[in-house]
């Protein structure tokens, strides 16, 4: 199965030059062992029902295994969101008038490409991160999700995803075959980037205004992408006159699914590294303390430094620092607003974190619902209370640096 390496990149537009395994040092060995560790995911858990017996996965003639797996995985089809840049190695059969389909929830993100040879998964694993699986779509007795590893890091573990496996999103200029133009440069996608470089190579449904954004564009020959006239593909509501919609289980390309999986697959790249972060720096100060007759227990400066560095990091995102802000009211095109909201543990005044904005950001609460994710509890007990002191300070108004002065107090006390 490692010839299907390149389709795990369902969650990134291009292949891009700065590819690097530079981390990859840490997390093979002591104490993270990667691709060598048990895992405990959604999947594997799944995997496990498969084999058991306990849980049967249904085959269809066009889908495949797909909208079983989704089933299994409680992903909504409201997530969809489409792909039409050919950047896996199921790229002939990718183009704007097939483009690959996303589905997303909290810790899962699937792939599908029509006659493709696999469905493409990635899960999020509490203890080791993003996790790459494959599924044959060729029918058989006993359908199994098969890890992908090595290969896959090769571009899913470098500074873009925090120098641990990952997501990456990105936004590219594409021509009429969905061939990314990659002499024009393609733009890596979080929470941060503006609109305007969002979704190059993406199919976007939606209304958001006057601003402008990449998405439904294709690119003709010798035109320059940058100085290409966006407008008449802004505000799409109706993507028939792209693509044959009826050919996918949903007809939208959802703008509010995109911009909430754009936070959500960094988000997972940092709560990742907090995690191997805090591991590794224990790790690296028991070898200290042993090799240089220290007492158990010893603390040293640089693991305090590292860690700490980690949880700022990730305290930052959390509390969407440097977040984009909307010029103008954002809305989708399907269910998933609605689905999305459902799901949120709310306070005694009804409120949750999961509760949108979409006036002049994303959220009305500007904190991320990750932090009830099974990833944050798993985090080491010396991050995960090191996050919360320093979210306290910010929150109660003690540290007023401007990383933070997005929060204003209602916000503050809200979260």
């Amino acid at each position: 199965m490692n010839r299907f390496w390149l389709l795990i990149v369902v969650f990134c537009l291009g292949v891009g030059p700065n590819c690097s395994l530079s981390a990859g040092d840490d997390y093979e060995q002591e104490p993270i062992r990667y691709s060598e560790a048990a895992t405990t995911n959604p999947v594997s858990r799944l995997q496990e029902k498969l084999d058991s017996g306990e849980v049967n996965l249904s085959y269809d003639s066009t889908w495949g295994y797909l909208p079983s797996v989704l089933k299994e995985l409680s992903i909504s089809t409201s997530s969809q969101m489409l792909v039409f840049s050919r950047t896996s190695l199921q790229r002939h059969h990718i183009s704007p008038a097939t483009p690959r389909a996303i589905y997303f929830n909290d810790d899962n993100y699937i792939g599908f490409c029509q006659g493709g040879d696999v469905v493409e998964v990635s899960t999020t694993d509490p203890d080791l991160g993003t996790i790459f699986y494959t599924m044959s779509q060729e029918k058989t007795e006993k359908p199994k999700f098969v890890r992908q590893a090595d290969n896959c890091l090769i571009c899913h573990s470098s500074s873009n995803t925090q120098g641990v496996p990952g997501h990456l999103v990105r936004s590219v200029f594409a021509d009429r075959e969905g061939q990314p133009i990659l002499a024009s440069g393609s733009y890596r996608i979080d929470q941060t980037s503006p609109f305007n470089r969002r979704w190059g190579g993406w199919y976007v449904s939606g209304r958001h205004g006057e601003q402008q954004h990449l998405g439904n564009l294709i690119v003709k020959a010798k035109q320059n992408p940058e100085s290409v006239d966006r407008s008449p593909n802004q505000n799409i509501t109706d993507l028939e006159s792209y693509f044959a919609t009826s050919a996918y289980l949903a007809p939208h390309s959802d703008l509010v699914a995109l911009m909430v999986h754009e936070h959500q697959t960094q988000a997972h790249n940092y709560l990742t590294r907090a995690n191997y972060e805090t591991r590794i720096a224990h790790h690296y100060e028991e070898s200290l303390n042993r090799n240089l007759g220290e007492a158990p227990g010893h603390r040293w400066d640089s693991a305090r430094s590292r860690i700490r560095s980690a949880a700022e990091a990730l305290v930052k995102y959390l509390l969407f620092s440097k977040e984009m802000r909307l010029e103008a009211p954002v809305s989708g095109t399907s269910e998933f607003v609605e689905e999305f909201q459902k799901q949120g543990i709310r306070d005694s005044q009804g409120r949750s974190l999961r509760d949108f904005d979409l006036q002049t950001r994303l959220f009305k609460y500007p904190c991320s619902y990750l932090i009830y994710s099974p990833q944050f509890e798993a985090l080491p007990e010396e991050m995960r209370l090191l996050v919360y002191e320093r979210m306290h300070q910010i929150l109660i108004g003690k540290d007023q640096s401007p990383e933070f002065s997005h929060l204003s107090s209602a916000d503050r006390r809200a979260i």
